[in-house]
């Protein structure tokens, strides 16, 4: 059956329903419906709520994690104007999360930017993007794993003398595979698993960021607010380049929204659920992040030493002075279930994008990774396929240690150019006559909010490829996000140029106008019914 037949056949079982009703679904049967009417077969289990899809783009986001691993990068960068790029690119991201609540109200989708790519322009163009997005959160799982190393050390190894602890090399790899494989774990018990740890994550990061930052703010402040306005860099010569380079305290902590879109089926209601939760999302997140950072900068008892770049991690010795020895161990371990959390929602996002991929024919071996798993509902397959590479890596970094940061980087940059692909995407639909047809929209804001979207995306990736580092910094080395990044793309653009993978799919793509007027004239037959019937 066509999916322009199931349409019609969506059609014919909301006749009687009042519009109310129609726009918003109140059951899995019209979930079900409504996704078939978009030419897919309903196969997860929908038992992610609002709140719980919320969470779990907020813990991927995670401004508690964002925070405590880039807040000495910032201070030393920067000084304390690096907070600012917390509020400048929050602004940016809230516009992309609008655009993206627009597409993915009409496409409520598994695999997220994938799928709205491939309705709003085609199959070719979705396959790079994929492609860019699955290497930038694969990258994602690895950084955000290894990260937490330096966490978990400091729990077990930190003293009252000696509160932060620095993870060795060996360390680092032990704990980052660990906490791959207990996420792993999780995930593969299924929707109702993830939705749960998501809001543990989302308790554990609130009660890391208000609890301590009010207690920080409240009875432990060493410094005054003037810190946040005097310029100062410990790695660069100029101030405006050091700036620059202090964006990626703001770059790197808004992404992760999108999460919420990428299990969309697995969402009651999606298309009005998840527009709400990216936006809640990018907001409390953007919040809670201003008031960590501001929290731990005015309560650090040695604040010149961490703008020197001497103390690379403050964030043990702050809560020291602040809690104590027991108070800086129950802290870490709400950061550590931070961490979980947020490689677990990584997981589960990075194997949605790999299942919908593969459920299209959209590479070899893919009707292995589009199978679910009978019992608990969920892309098995997908799931190991997402971790093969994060493994990998963790040994390679454990063989170059100052690695993490250039993988971190690029990371970034992949992930803002899958982003301006999407927004891209929407503004030449959009400029072609598209009107979003979901229960989400912008109205007569939608072109200006799609353009300054745009804007800001490119703004985003110029600023992340930009070289770092001084005049006597090694050439890979100062432009070694946008060396990563264009190595990634020539190698996805060979193999779809020359293997065609796009060929081998019979998916739907390119036809968001005409799902639109579908949608348009379905709503428009169920407002004259129901008036019939009235009558």
């Amino acid at each position: 059956m066509s999916a322009t037949e199931k349409d019609a056949q969506v059609s014919r079982t909301d006749h009687g329903r009042t519009p109310s009703r129609a726009a918003r679904p109140a059951s899995s049967a019209e979930d079900a419906e409504l996704l078939a009417a978009l030419g897919y077969e309903q196969k997860f289990d929908r038992k992610v709520s609002l709140w719980a899809n919320f969470a779990l783009g907020f813990v991927y986001l995670s401004p508690l994690v964002g925070v405590v691993a880039l807040f000495a990068v910032g201070l030393s960068t920067a000084g304390g104007p690096s907070i600012f790029w917390i509020g400048i690119v929050g602004l940016g991201m809230f516009l992309i999360s609008l655009v993206f609540g627009e597409v993915v109200s009409q496409f409520p989708l598994a695999g997220g930017l994938y799928q709205w790519v491939r309705r709003l322009w085609n199959g070719r163009y979705a396959w790079f993007t994929a492609w860019t997005y699955i290497c930038c959160i694969t990258i994602g799982i690895t950084s955000t794993a290894l990260f937490s190393s330096d966490f978990v050390a400091s729990l077990f190894a930190g003293t009252a003398d000696e509160p932060g602890v620095s993870s060795t090399p060996a360390q680092r790899l032990y704990i980052a595979a660990a906490v791959a494989a207990l996420c792993l774990l999780c995930n593969c018990f299924g929707t109702r698993t993830l939705a749960l740890i998501s809001k543990i994550g989302l308790a554990a990061e609130l009660i890391g960021i208000v609890l301590v930052g009010f207690y920080l703010l409240a009875f432990e402040r060493h410094n005054s607010v003037s810190i946040f306005f005097q310029t100062n860099s410990a790695t660069h010569e100029s101030y405006l380049a050091a700036f620059i380079a202090a964006s990626i305290v703001g770059l790197f902590l808004f992404y992760g929204f999108e999460a919420c879109g990428e299990v969309a089926e697995e969402v009651p209601n999606p298309a009005r659920s998840i527009p709400r939760a990216m936006q809640m999302t990018v907001v409390v997140g953007g919040l809670a992040a201003l008031f960590a950072f501001i929290g731990y900068a005015l309560a650090a008892p040695d604040l010149a030493s961490i703008l020197s770049g001497e103390d690379t991690n403050p964030i043990p010795s702050i809560l020291q002075s602040a809690v104590g020895t027991f108070g800086t161990k129950l802290v870490l371990v709400v950061i550590l279930t931070s961490f979980i959390a947020g490689v677990m929602s990584q997981q589960a996002a990075a194997s949605r994008i790999v299942f919908s991929f593969a459920r299209d024919n959209m590479f070899p071996g893919a009707r292995v990774f589009s199978k679910i798993s009978r019992r608990h509902r969920v892309p098995m397959n997908a799931l190991l396929g997402v971790n093969v590479a994060p493994l990998l890596i963790f040994v390679f970094v454990y063989y170059s240690p100052d690695s993490l940061v250039k993988i971190a980087a690029f990371q970034m940059l992949a992930g803002y150019a899958a982003f301006v692909m999407v927004v891209l995407a929407a503004l030449r639909i959009r400029l072609k006559g598209w009107r979003p047809a979901g229960a989400f929209t912008l109205g007569r804001w939608g072109m200006l909010v799609n353009i300054a979207a745009l804007a800001y995306g490119i703004l985003g990736m110029v600023l992340l490829a930009w070289p770092t580092g001084d005049s006597g910094t090694p050439f890979v080395d100062r432009w070694i996000a946008l060396i990563g990044f264009l190595i990634v793309s020539a190698v996805g653009l060979a193999y779809l140029l020359t293997a065609k993978p796009d060929s081998n799919s019979t998916a739907p793509e390119g036809d968001a106008l005409e799902v639109s007027e579908r949608l348009r004239s379905r709503a428009a037959l169920l407002v004259s019914t129901d008036s019939g019937k009235d009558a």
